[in-house]
């Protein structure tokens, strides 16, 4: 056998003899030639070796996704503090009376100022919603806080100077109204981008929108709790709106800044990826220049060198995220804008709201029209402060009742839904036989259409009651139309921004709702202007008010029929776009 061994050996071969491996050897060999040689030791085996691995990898994996959802929290949290002091601008009629008496503004005056704070609020909604979806939440938080540090503080100095030149007012409150729509997009784009993909969207926007709602009430109360004047004999008198400003501008630049390091979108590009990839599926998409190019860079990838820096690596990787982000966003924006239903979920939102911001702006003006002028303040049974508690806690109520029955009733949404084309693989399945034959409905399924036009039909009510005139003379009963309004409108702000995420996705949120946001900027300044047209007008009629101050139904009576009307008119454009032609209901989107 050895000869045998040698003759192969000469013609370049190996021979192994049975005898070269002894029974008493073991097959590993010892630690030291295992590191030597770079193989696992007789005692540290492959499969040991294997399984330890594996379980690393498993606690590794776990760990991540516990400091993800860790981190997810913790945005939400402060999300949930951003929207408790950003709603600020509903304070306004608590102070707006004492420009009047203090400053001597004229009604127009006052809702000139509340109007250009409304256009500030909304206005340049779609460009902070274009930063949150592009560059992160974080950079809108620190801009809103420095825009409102700088207009309340801008706004306490010209309250104590009353020489300073009516449009320095005009110009603060510009500012503040920027930082109130900032702040709260921020906040809100957060919320719907981490968890609107969720079984629990609707709670998860609501509450940021109904912690938007508390920020007047609390806000409201420590002004006239507080930070009041005090009256010759040591009693609580006015609020002093010097102090009241200087505080908001604090608080609020505190929270932006804050915000700046804690809001932020947990696992992004498992988002984005997930949508292209849903795209690409839909049929929706196949000439598309960014997928040939995608196609094209993966075979390259495939047959071409390897890239040998990492570094290298990693910059092309962030690169081409980016590339995807960009040409996503830009691609739900253009479906967005182009979609009918889209204009009509507006259309009705800006007769909604509208009449909702006009009467919030001018709370404090329509109670002093229940009583002549020349009963004392004292012997008026209600106050602006109570009733715009009063609108927030009913606001708030609305707002997270609809977001969590929407949670539990509204029929469940596939996600995606809003990218399906004729020619995707799921509306092929679709037409096969039998693919229509529904599961038994195990729950009661109530739309949040339903929910939409139930509350604003009850701010309609709420309206209607004042311009009756059954509140006049009877301030105790006033709570009735702030309690009707707050509810419409805070369910309406809440199921709004819930709808638009389910119809057209989470991906593209913070521009999306920015732009139906902004409507309300026209709708506030139309009903402003309307109202305070009439109300001057039936103040130069009246004998027993100075031109100022308007004392009587005529003051609002007018102008709430018609607000009444313009939501009635609001539900019909609401139930066109669910179940009109090539509405949701048609296109098989689940709202």
């Amino acid at each position: 056998m050895a000869g045998q061994g040698s003759g192969n050996a000469g013609r370049g071969g190996t021979v192994i003899d049975k005898l070269d491996y002894h029974p008493g050897r073991p097959l590993l060999r010892a630690d030291d030639e295992g590191e030597s040689s770079g193989r696992p030791s007789a005692e540290h085996s492959y499969a040991g070796s294997f399984f330890e691995q594996v379980a690393e990898g498993i606690q590794n994996r776990d760990r991540q996704k516990m400091q993800r959802q860790l981190s997810r929290y913790l945005t939400f949290a402060w999300a949930i503090v951003n929207c408790l002091v950003a709603g600020s601008i509903t304070c306004f009629s608590v102070y707006a009376p004492l420009f009047q008496k203090r400053l001597h503004y004229t009604q127009l005056r006052v809702n000139t100022i509340s109007i250009t704070a409304e256009l500030g609020m909304y206005l340049p909604v779609p460009i902070f919603g274009f930063l949150c979806d592009r560059y992160g939440p974080g950079i809108p938080s620190i801009l809103s806080g420095c825009f409102a540090g700088f207009g309340y503080i801008l706004a306490a100095f010209t309250y104590r100077n009353p020489d300073w030149p009516f449009a320095v007012m005009v110009f603060s409150f510009v500012w503040v109204g920027m930082a109130t729509s900032c702040m709260y997009l921020s906040a809100v784009t957060t919320c719907a981008k981490n968890f609107g993909r969720g079984k629990h969207k609707g709670l998860a926007l609501a509450l940021p929108i109904a912690a938007f709602g508390l920020s007047g009430m609390w806000e409201s109360q420590v002004g006239s709790r507080l930070l009041y004047e005090k009256k010759p004999d040591g009693t609580p008198g006015d609020i002093d709106v010097f102090r009241f400003f200087v505080f908001l501008g604090c608080t609020l630049f505190s929270a932006g800044a804050i915000g700046f390091f804690l809001l932020r979108i947990i696992d992004e590009d498992e988002m984005i990826d997930e949508a292209i990839e849903e795209l690409e599926q839909s049929g929706l998409l196949e000439d598309s220049a960014f997928f040939r190019r995608d196609h094209h860079h993966e075979h390259h990838d495939t047959y071409g060198a390897v890239q040998e820096e990492d570094d290298e690596e990693e910059r092309q990787r962030k690169e081409e995220e980016a590339r995807k982000k960009t040409w996503l966003l830009n691609e739900e924006t253009s479906r967005f804008l182009s979609d009918r239903t889209m204009w009509l979920l507006a259309g009705g939102f800006f007769l909604v709201t509208g009449p909702g911001e006009a009467f919030i702006n001018n709370l404090g003006t329509v109670i002093g029209t229940l009583y002549p002028p020349n009963v004392p303040d004292e012997d008026i049974p209600t106050s602006a402060a109570t009733h715009v508690s009063i609108v927030a806690i009913t606001s708030t109520i609305a707002r997270i009742l609809t977001g969590t029955l929407s949670d539990l009733f509204a029929p469940t949404s596939v996600p995606h839904q809003h990218r399906r084309g004729p020619n995707s693989l799921m509306s092929s399945m679709a037409t096969l036989p039998g693919a229509d034959a529904a599961e038994p409905q195990k729950r009661l399924e109530i739309s949040r259409i339903t929910f939409l036009l139930v509350f604003s039909l009850v701010m309609s009510v709420g309206q209607a009651v004042l311009a009756s005139g059954v509140v006049q003379d009877h301030g105790e009963r006033f709570w009735w139309v702030s309690a009707a309004v707050g509810a419409g409108y805070g369910a309406v702000f809440s199921l709004t921004p819930i709808i638009t995420s389910v119809v057209w996705g989470v991906e593209n949120f913070g521009t999306n709702w920015a732009c139906v946001a902004t409507v309300p900027a026209l709708g506030a300044t139309l009903w402003g202007l309307l109202y305070s047209a009439v109300y001057q007008y039936a103040a130069n009629d009246n004998v027993e008010a100075s031109s100022e101050l308007c004392f009587g139904r005529a003051c609002y009576a007018p102008t709430f029929w018609a607000m009444a009307a313009s939501v009635w008119v609001a539900c019909l454009l609401w139930l066109y776009a669910w179940r009109g032609p090539g509405g949701w209901y048609r296109r098989g989107i689940v709202v």
